[in-house]
């Protein structure tokens, strides 16, 4: 009988280093060796995003619509995000451990990121964009955030060529759960 996604579920399985995914209806969990992560002290914000960044395009929010975020996440021809996946986030984020960043265009919601913030982690699960750039400025209000307030780590789980352009780099699964070890053991806020 599948097990039903809590909140508390979620909380145990991120303490871990494990993270659940939607395939095919089923949900499965997830704990990738090697680990993508965006070591904060390394993120490269590229010349031309800097430039849109100052140019003031876009309004940034934290957790003013969560729900509309992950939704909008998962608003695509293959996703993982099924309809439990976005109860057991909304309620995590309810809690306070999930939480969004979102950019706006004349009030609009051009794009956004969701993830889980533990003590010192922040777990990054997905993102999207409607207009050009808007989920890259999202990403890098999100680690000026994070290193305001004294994060360590950064997890995005798996590494891809967008990614890459922001300096995510892979590391084992060893040196991810000792990073993870040591920042669930701060207590950051993240709001």
């Amino acid at each position: 009988m599948p097990i039903s996604l809590t909140p508390a579920l979620l909380e145990a399985a991120y303490r871990q280093g494990i993270f659940p995914m939607a395939d095919g209806g089923e949900i499965r969990w997830y704990a990738p060796d090697p680990r993508g992560i965006i070591d904060l002290p390394s993120f490269h914000l590229p010349r031309r995003l800097g430039r849109t960044i100052r140019q003031g395009l876009f309004e940034i929010a934290i957790d003013r619509d969560f729900e509309s975020v992950i939704r909008a996440c998962a608003a695509r021809k293959e996703t993982w995000i099924n309809e439990e996946i976005i109860r057991a986030y909304t309620a995590l984020h309810r809690l306070g451990k999930a939480h969004s960043v979102e950019a706006y265009s004349e009030g609009i919601l051009a794009g956004g990121l969701y993830g889980v913030a533990l003590g010192g982690a922040f777990m990054g699960e997905s993102m999207f964009t409607l207009q050009r750039d808007a989920s890259k400025v999202c990403l890098a209000s999100l680690v000026e955030r994070l290193t305001a307030r004294g994060y360590l780590l950064l997890d995005t789980q798996f590494i891809t060529s967008h990614l890459q352009t922001f300096g995510a780099i892979e590391i084992s699964r060893n040196d991810y759960m000792r990073r993870l070890e040591k920042a669930l053991a701060l207590e950051c806020r993240f709001g």
